[in-house]
């Protein structure tokens, strides 16, 4: 039998010329992955028979929508993972699930390669072939447009050249990424910061600046998963694709950031990400009432460190998979109801509450009668102050 690649194929003009081209290259067949992750568009048929019809040998199309929201995006939820305090990740966490098919779907066929459409400028060509190293590491990764320089304009003309089935229309000045978790749209006039976005970049998003009444919704959370609103039990990929919508329709989770690529670029970037933000803003409540002080304290640190480890690709690395039983191990108490009030492109919360709530009404009320001892104040003041108190007077004495 040929050796075989499997390529992540997204049924655009560049993964469906690279069959070809691949094969022109490396003289294997090609086998074309296709992996659902909530990004919609065309039907995942019409992809699945554009890749055969571009010349794969074998087309397989995964719906991994659901384990994307469990095993991807619920841990992304309590890690309140931000990149640089304003990405929710969007297209990172969406790599290694991809990258986990590649890899298997591989070693299923006995394929001794995988490959991808990524350029060797951005970030997703580290993610596939980190995560496919971690995961099977005899595996080769092959990245057309970055390997045997394949340019839009010669992709162009190899689909026209050899009659492939690809419908292109005028060149969209966006390059545009998407799932179910968000979606990320860059180049064009975009490379130049100081343009503003205009509203024809946004799908997922409606303008927060019409007046519309506010949406005001209560999730539910157990041990920090999303699992009813308004009490109806969802699931985690139910409650996402619902608050896009109502989140969405209030113009939550716009986001305009100039980032730091892994590659060592900056790079400026419109996300859209209604349910990320608003999830996480109410996750991250639920946590401040029921997370001890100093574990929350440390685990603002190991959420930072565990967006940039997913941000670089390292999904798979130990250090993440050690952060991730520390989080994991944050969450058993994090269960209760937020209420969250979406108006004019921000979430807000407006009410908690929490049957393992650290909060003590008696303890922290200023009325008459509170359980609190103030005159343990004082004493507690000295002995906190006593060691600032003893360097103040070396200090002193020194000069």
């Amino acid at each position: 039998m040929a050796e075989r690649v499997v390529l992540a194929y997204s049924g655009g003009l560049d993964t469906s010329v690279g069959i070809g081209w691949l094969k022109d290259a490396t003289g294997k067949e090609v086998v074309a992955l296709a992996v659902d992750v909530g990004q919609e568009g065309e039907d995942m048929d019409v992809i699945r028979q554009r890749a055969l019809d571009c010349g794969a040998v074998e087309s397989i199309v995964i719906d991994a929508k659901d384990e994307f929201a469990n095993d991807y995006i619920v841990p992304t939820l309590k890690a309140n993972a931000l990149y640089q305090k304003r990405y929710p990740l969007v297209s990172a966490i969406s790599r290694p699930l991809i990258a986990k098919y590649l890899a298997s779907t591989a070693k299923e066929l006995g394929a001794d390669s995988v490959a991808h459409g990524c350029t060797g400028k951005g970030n997703d060509q580290v993610r596939f072939e980190a995560a496919v190293a971690a995961l099977a590491p005899d595996l080769t990764s092959l990245a057309p447009v970055r390997d045997f320089a394949l340019t839009r304009d010669k992709a162009i003309e190899y689909a026209a050249k050899h009659d492939l089935p690809i419908v292109q229309s005028k060149k969209s000045p966006y390059s545009v990424d998407q799932n179910v978790w968000g979606r990320a749209v860059e180049t064009g006039f975009l490379e130049d910061p100081w343009n503003a976005p205009i509203e024809d970049l946004y799908t997922y998003t409606q303008d927060p600046s019409v007046t519309r009444d506010p949406t005001e919704v209560v999730i539910s959370f157990e041990q920090g998963v999303p699992v009813a609103i308004d009490g109806r039990k969802v699931t985690p990929l139910q409650m996402i694709q619902l608050m896009n919508r109502l989140a969405g329709d209030q113009g939550v989770g716009r986001i305009d950031i100039v980032e730091d690529r892994l590659v060592g670029i900056k790079s400026r970037e419109i996300y859209e990400a209604p349910a990320g933000i608003a999830l996480i803003a109410a996750h991250e409540e639920l946590e401040n009432m029921t997370v001890e002080r100093d574990v929350a304290r440390y685990k603002r640190g190991v959420e930072s460190k565990w967006a940039e480890l997913v941000y670089d690709g390292l999904w798979f690395s130990g250090l993440k998979k050690s952060l991730d039983v520390f989080i994991e191990d944050t969450q058993k108490h994090v269960t209760g109801d937020i209420r969250l009030k979406m108006h004019a492109g921000t979430a807000v919360v407006t009410g908690r509450s929490s049957t393992t709530s650290l909060y003590d009404f008696n303890l922290a009320t200023y009325d008459t009668g509170d359980s609190f001892d103030q005159s343990m104040a004082k004493g507690f003041i000295e002995l906190w102050s006593l060691p600032s108190k003893i360097a103040a007077r070396r200090d002193a004495n020194g000069k």
